[in-house]
């Protein structure tokens, strides 16, 4: 299954992907945390990752800037069906 790391200012993703059946977890401000994610949903408000410009990953990232969490849940499907 998926995991899935939401931005905590982003909870009413969270609920709505925990909803849908996701293994949704909140994003914690830590480097080695992001490893575990495959996805991981960013409220775009801060254009480095949870404020540090070294931060890396191989998970996929989406900026939920402007959209619905209807709209976030058809991007994760869009990227893992």
């Amino acid at each position: 299954m998926t995991k899935i790391a939401v931005e905590k200012s982003l909870e009413n993703v969270r609920n709505y992907l925990q909803n849908q059946g996701c293994d949704v977890m909140a994003l914690e401000n830590t480097k080695s945390n992001l490893k575990k994610f495959d996805l991981i949903v960013v409220s775009g408000q801060n254009s480095n990752l949870l404020g540090m410009q070294d931060t890396s990953t191989k998970a996929t990232v989406i900026n939920a800037k402007g959209m619905s969490p209807q709209d976030v849940y058809k991007q994760v499907m869009n990227r893992f069906s």
